[in-house]
């Protein structure tokens, strides 16, 4: 159906028509752009809210329990999710509510330059119109002037007493205005016929071609917003499939919750080390009680704290020692959460157990420390190789301070890698020593009644305490650095390691880590336990004062067949 037949006497319509139009792009415009913002909006919040609930710790200090894991996965999902409505405002945005507004543009240009050109034609019609009818009204005009002039022709021609030069006048004017009104008749009879012929032209060409162009034009805007209706919905069906893996992530995180796992992490994380409390010893208070024979009773004493029958203990002094020996359930601390020192950098203030995986998370960290600086050590020297090969490429004098800086580097990375392998090893060496003693007294009974392994010493005789050795030896350091610790009290002295070779200090080394010895340039000194790999060689020198020195520090001369010698592999 066409606009240009159908509708030819309908311009103004159309105009309203067509502009009706174009203000309905504007407004689905508009519904697209508060939607995407909503959009926007929804995602922006979605961040926000994934931020605020994210943990603000460090993952090490992060817990590991399969609850809290997968609700971090759980707004890791909700983050993608959000950034997939990010998405959807993104489409929205570009292939909706821009393409929307250019083709608004360009849709209120052409409608212009059509109404335009119909606006023109029937500007030219009306011009056309006005020349055919002002022809006519001349025509009309003369006509009546002639007919006056006929009047006046015949009354005076009839008349008597007309002269003759009035009729010759009256006749004359009558010619004229008769040639003048035919004149005017043909004229307007031409003005008619072409105004006829541009009628015709105007409403059988020129406003059907420029209503068809009106009608092409509405009917691609309907197009459009068919396509850009289209294009909205699939803004977002585009991005279901990754909603959906992230709502499928979301049931997976659910299904990875495991009680069981997150109970053991419960045991790991708090796990002391120590033994449950012993049982209270029977405390028998009658023991001093005169009984007579006919009471039906035998006359006991308690042993004394040496097996011996004797003296009944001070109930007060076994209570106390049992209330030390009771601190997981009171206040009182053991004696291993005593700090060391002025820091608690050796994690002296943790349970046995605690202290050692925190001790060999960082072992195992400064091990990776270690490595870096090695490789970086070993690139260094490659370089130099090819500087001094090639001196074209570099000078390799230029990297020795590198260097040196790097092997300064991975001595205090050694060095602070054998002082926690001290303090673990010292960990490791009283828990197993405690198992071995109470597996001891539990199997040979050679702990008396009433009395308890040194860690929670306490005794039922007064008189008697649990004394350790006032000879105490320095024990053996495996790092640069060594604390004094109450549990050395519980070891007695080695004997002294043999000699098993010497060396040269290629460097001077102050030894400023407990621990190590003091070291002067070209100083020779005997070697009496190898490098076991960690960088530190043992050595002692002529005065008898051993310690530790950086491997790299020494030029190291075995005796291989010296008596006693120690190797490491």
């Amino acid at each position: 159906m066409s606009w240009g037949t159908e509708l030819w006497d309908q311009f103004e319509n159309l105009d309203k028509h067509t502009q009706w139009g174009i203000d309905f792009v504007d407004r689905y415009a508009k519904f697209v752009k508060e939607r995407l913002e909503i959009e926007q909006n929804y995602a922006k919040q979605l961040r926000n809210l994934v931020k605020k609930y994210c943990p603000k710790r460090s993952k090490d200090e992060e817990p590991r329990f399969t609850a809290c894991l997968s609700f971090y996965s759980i707004l890791n999902e909700l983050n993608d999710y959000a950034g997939q409505r990010e998405l959807v405002a993104e489409e929205m945005g570009h292939k909706v509510f821009g393409e929307l507004m250019r083709y608004s543009q360009d849709l209120k240009a052409e409608r212009k330059h059509h109404l335009q050109e119909g606006r023109k034609a029937q500007q030219y019609l009306d011009q056309c119109w006005k020349q055919m009818d002002n022809s006519k009204k001349k025509f009309e005009r003369e006509c009546r002037e002639a007919e006056k002039s006929q009047v006046t022709y015949e009354r005076l021609d009839n008349d008597i007493n007309a002269t003759k030069s009035e009729v010759e006048k009256a006749k004359s004017q009558y010619y004229l205005r008769t040639h003048m009104a035919d004149e005017n008749k043909n004229e307007y009879a031409a003005q008619l016929q072409n105004f006829n012929a541009e009628q015709r032209k105007h409403f059988h060409n020129a406003i059907p071609h420029i209503f068809k162009n009106l009608q092409d034009m509405d009917e691609r805007r309907t197009v459009k917003l068919g396509e850009t209706y289209r294009s909205f919905a699939e803004a977002e069906r585009r991005v279901i499939p990754i909603i959906s893996k992230c709502l499928e992530g979301m049931v997976s995180a659910a299904k990875a919750v495991d009680e069981r796992k997150d109970s053991g992490i419960v045991v790991e994380s708090f796990k002391s080390g120590f033994e449950p409390p012993a049982d209270f010893p029977f405390e028998d208070f009658s023991q001093n009680l005169n009984r007579s024979g006919s009471d039906g009773t035998i006359s006991t004493s308690a042993p004394r704290g040496d097996g011996t029958p004797g003296s009944r203990p001070d109930p007060r002094h076994v209570m106390n020692k049992t209330k030390n020996k009771l601190w997981p359930f009171g206040t009182k601390k053991p004696k291993w959460s005593v700090k060391m020192g002025p820091s608690s950098e050796d994690f002296s203030h943790l349970p046995p157990e605690q202290r050692r995986k925190r001790l060999q998370q960082r072992i195992d960290e400064l091990q990776k420390e270690l490595q870096k600086e090695v490789d970086q050590r070993d690139a260094l020297n490659k370089m130099k190789d090819v500087y001094e090969k090639n001196p074209q490429l570099g000078d390799p004098n230029s990297l020795h301070p590198k260097i040196s800086e790097t092997i300064c580097n991975m001595e205090k990375l050694r060095s602070e890698i054998h002082r926690n392998e001290k303090w673990l090893s010292e960990v490791e060496g009283k828990q197993s020593s405690r198992g071995d003693r109470r597996h001891s007294a539990d199997n040979h009974h050679h702990a008396p009644p009433g009395r308890e392994s040194p860690e929670g010493s306490y005794t039922d005789d007064t008189n008697q305490e649990h004394h350790t050795p006032h000879h105490r030896s320095q024990p053996p350091p495996t790092g640069p650095s060594s604390e004094h610790h109450e549990f050395d009290d519980e070891f007695d002295d080695d004997d002294p390691l043999p000699v098993i070779g010497h060396c040269k200090a290629l460097y001077s080394f102050d030894g400023h880590d407990e621990g190590t010895l003091v070291m002067a340039e070209d100083e020779v000194l005997y070697i009496i336990e190898q490098d076991k790999g960690d960088g530190w060689t043992r050595a002692r020198k002529q005065s008898g004062e051993e310690g530790y020195v950086p491997t790299t520090y020494v030029e190291i001369t075995l005796e291989k067949n010296c008596k006693g010698a120690v190797t490491y592999i």
